[in-house]
C-alpha cells in the first residue's frame, strides 16, 4: 500500500439519488402506462355502482300485471276496493282484504270521467277513498333528472381524471421556465449562517466583509462613486466550505438568499434554462437587497464553442441569459450574484471579466491552526473525555478539508454510540482519521499466515525507506489490518503543511512508494498483485513531474502536458517517447534507491516485518524505538528557518 494520504486507484462513489434499474420492461413512469389503466378501471367501476343505485332506487320490486280500467270500474262496483291513491297517471288500489294492485288511468280524462264511463255510479265511487299525491319534491325531480345526469355525471368523472393523467405527465412543461431556486428567509434563524460558523478562511471573509457592508448601507458606498461589484466567485478545493461562506454573507447581511445548482438551469427543452434564468432574477429583483448563489457554476458557465456540455446550444443559450442578466443591473440595484467552483479553469471569459464577477475569492485548504478552529466548531455539541486533544487531531490532518473535518468528528461520535458510550475519546478521533482517509476497517478479512507476512514485509519496506530517505515524511503509523480497499497501509505525514512540493521531495516519495515492491521481490524473490496501486500512483507522479512541472534535466523546464479541460496533448510523438523514457528512468533511480536502502539495513526490515505479524499496527513511538535500535536515527521536526 502507498504510503499516501489517499490512495489512488479507488473506485468512483455512486452518485446520489441515481438507482439502477431493472430494465425498459415492467417500468411504469408516473402519470402514463399502468397509471392510465387503473384509473379507467376506477372510473368504468364508479360507472357500474352509479347504475346499480340508480336501478335500485327506481326498482319496482317484484313486477305485477297492471289492472285495466274496466276490472277497475268492476272492483269499484263490487264493493272490494277501499281506497284508491292516485299518483300523476299510476293507481295504487287499496282492498278490503289488504292487499294492493296498480293500474294505469287515462291521462286525458279524471278519474271519476274515466270510470262513469264505465257504469261507476258517483255513489258507489263515494264509498271509496280517493286521495291524489301532488307530483313535486326531490324523488320527484330525481327520478325524472336521473336519466340525464348520471350520464353527463360520468363523462365529468371521466374527463377529470384523464385531465388529471395529462396534467402529470405533458403540463408539467408549462412550469418548466419557473426558477426552482430555494430562498431562506433572513428571519429563519435554524436555517441562518454567521461568519462566527464558519471556522478558519480568513482572507475570503475579509473580502466578504465588503460586500455584507454594501448590503447594510449601500449609501456610504454610492455616495463616494463606488460600485459594489456585482457577481463573486468562489473558487476552492471541494468541502473547502464556498456554500457555507456564501450563505454566511446573507446572513451577517440579514437578506434572501436564492441559491440553485448550475445543472437546474440546464433541461431538455431549448429554452427552459434563459426562461428560468430570467425568473430567479427577477425574484430576486423584487426582494432587493438580495443575493443570488449558484452552486457549481461550470455545469453551465464552460467555455461556449467547444462542445463540451451537450449535444444541443440550451447550455449556451442559459449562459448567455446569465450575461446579459448581470449586464443589466442598475448600480442601484443591491443583487449580488455569487457562485461557487472547483474548475475555474474550465470558465467562458465573459464571465470573469469586470462587470460581472468582479472577484474572485480564493479558498485554500485550511492549515493546521485553521483546522483547529474547525474542529472546535464542530465539537460544539458534543461530549469528549479529558484526554482528547484537538490540537493533536490538528496536527494529524494535513490536506483535510472542512468537510472531511465534520465527517471526522461525526464518524468519532458514530464509533462511541457505537461501543455504547457517552463521551467521545481521543482513541475514537484517531480511528475516525483512518476512516476517512481509507475507510473502515475490514476484521472479516483475515489474512493466512504467508499472506500476513507478505503484507507485513510490503508495509514495513514503505516506512524503512520512507524513515531512511531524507526528504520523505515521518512515518505516524503502520498497520497490516485491512481497511478499504487495502490490505495493510503506512500513514505518513509531514510536521507542517506543504504549498509548494520539490523535485528532490518527489524523487524520495516515488522511492519511498515503490519500498514495498522492492521488498517483496528482495525477500520472496516474486511479486504480487498488492502493488499494483503503489505502481500508479508513482506512475502518475513521474508523468507530472517531467510534462507538467518541468523537473527533467533531459527535457527542461518544458510544460508538455496538454490541457486536461479537453484532453489535448501539445507535443509530437517524438516528445512523447522521451516523456515515456524520462518517466521509466525515474521510476527505474527510484527502485534502485529503495533497495540500497533495504539491503543496507535488513536487520531493522525483518524487526519491523516480524513485530508487525505480531501486533498488526505499529504507533509512531513504537517503530521510532526498533529504529533507534538498529542504528537509525528518527526524523525530527526542523527548526523554522528565518534568516532571509
Amino acid at each position: 500500500m502507498a504510503p499516501t494520504k489517499k490512495p489512488a486507484g479507488k473506485p468512483a462513489p455512486e452518485k446520489k439519488g441515481v438507482k439502477k434499474l431493472p430494465g425498459k420492461r415492467g417500468i411504469q413512469m408516473p402519470g402514463a402506462g399502468g397509471g392510465f389503466t387503473v384509473n379507467l378501471l376506477s372510473t368504468v367501476l364508479v360507472l357500474i355502482i352509479l347504475t346499480s343505485l340508480y336501478s335500485l332506487i327506481t326498482g319496482q320490486g317484484e313486477k305485477q300485471d297492471p289492472l285495466s280500467l274496466s276490472q277497475v270500474a268492476g272492483d269499484v262496483k263490487a264493493g272490494t276496493v277501499s281506497e284508491i291513491h292516485i299518483n300523476g297517471n299510476e293507481l295504487v288500489l287499496t282492498y278490503a282484504d289488504g292487499t294492493e294492485k296498480k293500474a294505469m288511468k287515462d291521462p286525458e280524462a279524471a278519474l271519476p270521467e274515466t270510470l262513469a264511463a264505465y257504469g261507476v255510479t258517483p255513489e258507489q265511487l263515494t264509498a271509496v277513498n280517493v286521495t291524489v299525491e301532488s307530483e313535486s319534491g326531490f324523488k320527484y325531480w330525481f327520478f325524472n333528472l336521473a336519466p340525464i345526469l348520471l350520464p353527463i355525471l360520468f363523462l365529468g368523472i371521466l374527463f377529470w381524471f384523464l385531465t388529471r393523467q395529462v396534467r402529470g405527465a405533458g403540463m408539467q412543461a408549462f412550469s418548466f421556465g419557473q426558477s426552482k431556486a430555494r430562498m431562506i428567509d433572513p428571519a429563519d434563524t435554524n436555517q441562518r449562517v454567521l461568519f462566527s460558523d464558519v471556522a478558519g478562511a480568513k482572507e475570503a471573509k475579509e473580502e466578504l466583509l465588503e460586500i455584507v457592508d454594501f448590503l447594510k448601507n449601500p449609501k456610504k458606498f454610492l455616495d463616494i462613486g463606488a460600485r459594489i461589484p456585482k457577481g463573486i466567485l468562489l473558487m476552492g478545493a471541494p468541502g473547502t466550505g464556498k456554500t457555507l461562506l456564501a450563505r454566511a454573507v446573507a446572513g451577517e447581511a440579514g437578506v434572501p438568499f436564492f441559491s440553485i445548482s448550475g445543472s437546474e438551469f440546464v433541461e431538455m427543452f431549448v429554452g427552459v434554462g434563459a426562461s428560468r434564468v430570467r425568473d430567479l432574477f427577477l425574484m430576486a429583483k423584487k426582494t432587493s437587497p438580495s443575493i443570488i448563489f449558484v452552486d457549481e457554476i461550470d455545469a453551465v458557465g464552460r467555455v461556449r464553442g467547444t462542445g463540451v456540455g451537450g449535444g444541443n446550444d440550451e447550455r449556451e443559450q442559459t449562459l448567455n441569459q446569465i450575461l446579459v442578466e448581470m449586464d443589466g443591473f442598475d448600480p442601484t440595484e443591491k443583487v449580488i450574484v455569487m457562485a461557487a467552483t472547483n474548475r475555474p479553469d474550465v470558465l467562458d471569459p465573459a464571465l470573469l471579466r469586470p462587470g460581472r464577477f468582479d472577484r474572485r475569492v480564493t479558498i485554500d485548504l485550511p492549515d493546521r491552526k485553521d483546522r483547529l478552529e474547525i474542529l472546535t466548531v464542530h465539537a460544539r455539541k458534543k461530549p469528549f473525555g479529558p484526554d482528547v486533544a484537538l490540537d493533536v487531531i490538528a496536527e494529524r490532518t494535513p490536506g483535510f478539508s472542512g468537510a472531511e473535518l465534520y465527517s471526522l468528528m461525526n464518524e468519532g461520535a458514530i464509533l462511541a454510540a457505537r461501543e455504547n458510550r457517552k463521551e467521545i475519546t481521543q482513541y475514537d478521533l484517531i480511528r475516525s482519521i483512518e476512516k476517512v482517509m481509507l475507510g473502515p476497517e475490514r476484521k472479516s478479512h483475515l489474512l493466512g499466515k504467508k499472506e500476513k507476512r507478505l503484507t507485513a514485509y510490503h508495509e514495513a519496506g514503505h516506512a524503512l525507506v520512507g524513515s531512511v530517505l531524507e526528504h520523505s515524511d515521518p512515518i505516524h503509523k503502520i498497520s497490516i489490518i485491512s481497511r478499504g480497499r487495502a490490505a495493510g497501509y503506512t500513514l505518513k505525514l509531514p510536521f507542517d503543511d506543504k504549498r509548494m512540493q520539490s523535485r528532490k521531495t518527489f524523487l524520495d516519495d516515488i522511492a519511498t512508494t515503490l519500498g514495498g515492491y522492492v521488498a517483496e521481490e528482495m525477500i520472496y524473490g516474486d511479486l504480487t498483485t498488492g502493488p499494483s496501486n503503489d505502481l500508479a500512483v508513482v506512475a502518475a507522479l513521474a508523468r507530472d513531474m517531467v510534462s507538467r512541472y518541468g523537473m527533467s534535466d533531459i527535457l527542461g523546464p518544458v510544460a508538455y502536458a496538454g490541457d486536461r479541460a479537453y484532453g489535448d496533448a501539445m507535443y509530437s510523438q517524438e516528445i512523447a517517447s522521451k516523456i515515456d523514457a524520462e518517466v521509466a528512468r525515474i521510476i527505474d533511480d527510484a527502485k534502485g534507491r529503495a533497495r540500497v536502502v533495504l539491503e543496507e539495513h535488513r536487520k531493522a526490515l525483518d524487526a519491523i516485518a516480524n513485530r508487525l505479524v505480531e501486533v498488526e499496527t505499529l504507533e509512531r513511538e513504537e517503530f521510532e524505538t526498533i529504529l533507534i535500535a538498529n542504528g537509525i536515527t528518527p526524523k525530527k521536526k526542523e527548526e523554522e528557518d528565518v534568516s532571509i
